[in-house]
């Protein structure tokens, strides 16, 4: 049986730690690399929602301004409406009229009036205050009241044709039929239109006039004035 002296274990000893010392320095190991730890992907952002692009608001056009309303302006006597007047004619600026209610007084302001002539007492319009309704409205009041052959008189003529000539226009002249207005239109027709006795009076009644009596005195007054 071979003993190893203690020379051969020394060298022994020393060559195993060399061939260990070896592998350690330089010789490659057949074990996979490990793979070094990877970074952290970054965070995804949020992705925000897609923007709608504005809406471009369809392109309209203003309707044009109303005209302004004026009166109507006639060279012959003609039917008007306005309102709820049952009554109505205008010739030259001056509509001839039954009784109006306060509604048609705005009405007619709208439709450029700017006089109205009232030949009624204040006694036979009880429903309501037309000096104070037209007034409101910012309308000029003017107040010839007579009612009955007896009260038509040289005066209500002699103003009513100064009022029809002087006062700002459109006039709106009222009674409560036309009965009345038709009789003081006649002289006006006749004096200062200057129309023929059967054209006038053609147009009296087809503005209301239905009083012989009333025909007679404007008849009258008529002859009286004619130069």
């Amino acid at each position: 049986m071979r003993h190893f002296s203690s020379a051969h274990a020394i060298l022994l000893t020393a060559a195993l730690v060399a061939g260990i010392t070896g592998c350690d320095r330089g010789k490659p190991t057949n074990s996979p690399p490990v793979n070094p730890p990877q970074p952290a992907a970054a965070p995804t952002p949020p992705v925000a929602p897609p923007v709608a692009a504005p809406t471009t608001p369809p392109q309209t056009t203003a309707p044009p301004a109303p005209a302004a309303h004026t009166a109507i302006t006639t060279d012959k006597l003609e039917p008007y409406e306005c309102g709820t007047i049952t009554r109505l004619h205008t010739l030259g600026g001056v509509f001839l009229a039954s009784q109006p209610k306060p509604e048609d007084f705005a009405q007619a302001k709208k439709g450029g009036v700017k006089t109205v002539i009232n030949l009624r007492h204040a006694s036979e319009i009880k429903d309501f205050d037309e000096k104070q309704v037209v007034e409101a409205e910012g309308l000029a009041y003017i107040h010839l009241p007579w009612d009955g052959p007896a009260e038509l008189t040289d005066a209500v003529f002699d103003q009513t044709r100064e009022y029809l000539k002087t006062a700002a226009r459109p006039i709106l002249l009222h009674c409560s039929s036309a009965n009345r207005v038709g009789a003081v239109w006649l002289p006006y027709r006749v004096l200062d239109g200057g129309l023929s006795w059967d054209a006038a009076l053609a147009e009296a009644k087809t503005v209301g006039l239905k009083s012989p009596d009333y025909e007679a005195k404007a008849k009258d007054y008529i002859e009286r004035h004619t130069k």
